[in-house]
């Protein structure tokens, strides 16, 4: 813990040795390794990190040197239009966008400069639901494997998705505290990490995996190993619920998720379920709001997603099971629509029993969903809640594609980008990256994507990331760049 040093003269209290036995390093050892052993699923992500700062996967190029960096002959895809705007140069320095201008202007001294050929340019994909340390790991390993193992896993994950041109995602579960941090350090490639920490749910909801022996729970009792692990908290009471989401916010939250309800992954939570009392929901919302932030609840059952409205939630999580009720009284309420376009079996890993029943249930009510968010003119967020199957996380941009059902390819690229960055600018000053993201206008994050083709004309291309996106630049640094034969 702290190193051994000799000392040869007698301290105050007439010692004489190594400076590992005096009586206050002593006692600070004993509070450190007490702080070591209650938070050892956080620390572990320091082995897992060191050993990924060595050595990279071969994916994804170690940046090259600041400098600017100017894309010449390029068709940019306006995301707020939802159009592309041909003829045009950006140019990128210190991370940001500096200017999108017309022609070919001389570049500045000591620019990179990049020829596109004509192709086009967007900004990074954003996916406004995923889990960044059970995304693809499978369920059995994510529970009891080794910490570090846990970590260097969801690392290499982070580095896939980055590799699918996914600069930002909206953490919606997990302790992704310290993955965030080692990838805004640099350690680690990855995306941007808005992290909700631990979902907070009641003994029986959604995220409560506790094994029955576990039962019953004594309130202020030691946590489960399921809460140490910090996927999920339970509380049972509004005062409960509040300190939880205090827990999260104060390791840097951006926003607190609550699960208003049941889900498919845990077995014993049904769909239809409600879990939090109103005046419980109103008790996170609140906490939420007190540090100038908000509260997105899980819920699908209207009864549910209708208690989370009223309690004050500004966001929803799935409501694959709403009615035109409940989406007449969003649209009133100005809520946004965070759902995923599940439209077969193969969009989740094999299930078996409840989840099967359930996950059959959510599939039959996306259709309906998506056609509700339409005619209301909901805020609606584009997100992929994949799980558990490293196979399955390739698919995040086929995810993408299954909304041609309901939109047109415009309107999909923009959903992905500008439109989830002004869901994630709901959090406000807890916002990890204050900045103009899902757009390409002078001032915004450099997080862009060169495409061999036009995504506006063929959704498609983002399903196969690896032939298709030639250049993946987040926060002005190149992390691939197939151009440069």
């Amino acid at each position: 813990m702290l190193s051994c040093a000799q000392v040869d003269k007698p301290d105050a209290a007439g010692s004489v040795g190594c400076l590992c036995h005096r009586p206050e390093i002593q006692s600070l050892t004993r509070r450190i390794g007490a702080d070591l052993s209650r938070r050892s699923f956080i620390g572990g992500i320091a082995a897992a990190t060191s050993t990924l700062a060595v050595s990279r996967r071969a994916g994804a190029q170690a940046p090259e040197p600041p400098r600017p960096v100017v894309f010449t002959k390029v068709r940019v895809f306006d995301s707020r239009a939802g159009a592309i705007r041909d003829g045009m140069c950006v140019l990128v320095e210190g991370g940001r966008i500096k200017d999108v201008i017309a022609g070919n202007p001389p570049p500045p001294d000591g620019a990179q400069v990049i020829d596109c050929g004509g192709r086009v340019i967007m900004p990074g994909l954003i996916d406004a639901h995923w889990h960044s340390l059970f995304a693809g790991l499978p369920l059995s390993a994510a529970m009891t494997a080794d910490v570090g193992y846990v970590f260097l896993a969801a690392s290499a994950e982070a580095e896939r998705t980055l590799m699918r041109g996914f600069t930002t995602i909206r953490d919606l579960g997990g302790p992704a505290f310290p993955l965030q941090q080692a990838i805004d350090q640099g350690l680690v490639a990855g995306p941007r990490i808005y992290p909700c920490g631990a979902m907070l749910t009641t003994t029986g909801g959604h995220g409560d995996l506790r094994p029955l022996s576990d039962l019953p729970r004594v309130a202020g009792a030691a946590l489960s190993a399921l809460e140490k692990s910090g996927g999920s908290m339970i509380a049972d009471s509004a005062d409960e619920l509040r300190l939880r989401a205090r827990e999260q916010l104060m390791q840097g939250a951006s926003q607190i998720k609550v699960v208003g309800g049941g889900g498919v992954s845990s077995p014993r939570s049904p769909l239809d379920m409600s879990t939090f009392s109103l005046d419980d929901l109103r008790a996170a919302v609140g906490t939420a709001a007190d540090w100038n932030t908000y509260a997105t609840v899980h819920a699908y059952a209207p009864q549910t997603v209708q208690r989370a409205i009223m309690a004050g939630a500004r966001c929803i999580e799935h409501a694959h099971l709403m009615d035109d009720q409940t989406a007449r009284l969003m649209a009133e309420k100005d809520v946004w629509l965070s759902i995923q376009p599940f439209v077969g079996q193969e969009d989740a890993v094999p299930l078996t029993g409840p989840s099967q029943t359930k996950m059959l249930q959510v599939i039959a009510g996306t259709d309906s969903a998506y056609r509700l968010a339409k005619a209301h003119n909901l805020k609606t967020a584009w997100g992929s809640d994949l799980l558990f199957s490293a196979a399955l996380a390739r698919r995040q941009g086929t995810m993408l594609t299954h909304l041609t059902r309901w939109y047109s390819n415009a309107e999909i690229l923009t959903m992905a980008t500008a439109t989830n960055a002004e869901l994630l600018a709901l959090s406000g000053p807890r916002n990890p990256y204050p900045g103009k993201l899902g757009v390409i206008e002078a001032g915004a994050f450099a997080d862009l994507l060169v495409v061999d083709g036009n995504p506006v004309e063929d959704i498609k291309l983002v399903a196969d990331p690896d032939r298709n996106f030639l250049i993946i630049m987040k926060d002005g640094k190149i992390w691939r760049n197939a151009l440069k034969a």
